[in-house]
């Protein structure tokens, strides 16, 4: 085989990168309003007054220029709830309460694609794609 020499050069068209790149982070914070609402309308949060799914759980995007956003319930009960399936939760309200209610969009659970879909979905649109 003989030694050639191979020469290459890239250009970037710095506008369609700064587009691709400015659609990120408005996408990463509508993937999980999406997730949010999915978990509300699955009605698998414990359902009293209302107040931990209506008021109290939110997307927090503080974070969202280094690539972080979460689904945060700031009710001092909430971890509680969460990290104890075993309770016996009042379903009248929402017929799938219980704890872990957000475990179904984890590895392995049955809407563990959602987010990646979802975000795919909305990037392509953001970017323009």
């Amino acid at each position: 085989m003989a030694n050639r020499d191979v020469t290459c050069k890239i250009r970037l068209f710095k506008p369609a990168v700064k587009k691709l790149t400015g659609a990120v982070i408005p996408s990463l914070v509508q993937t999980a309003e999406v997730l949010h609402t999915d978990s509300v309308q699955s009605q698998t949060m414990p359902f009293l007054t209302g107040n931990l799914q209506n008021d109290s759980t939110f997307v927090d995007d503080s974070k969202a220029e280094s690539g972080t956003v979460s689904i945060v319930s700031d009710t001092p009960y909430a971890r509680r709830l969460y990290y104890h399936p075993e309770y016996n939760f009042n379903k009248s309200e929402n017929p799938n309460a219980g704890g872990r209610w957000l475990d179904t969009y984890l590895p392995g659970g049955t809407k563990e694609d959602l987010a990646q879909n979802t975000f795919n979905g909305i990037y392509k649109k953001e970017a323009g794609l």
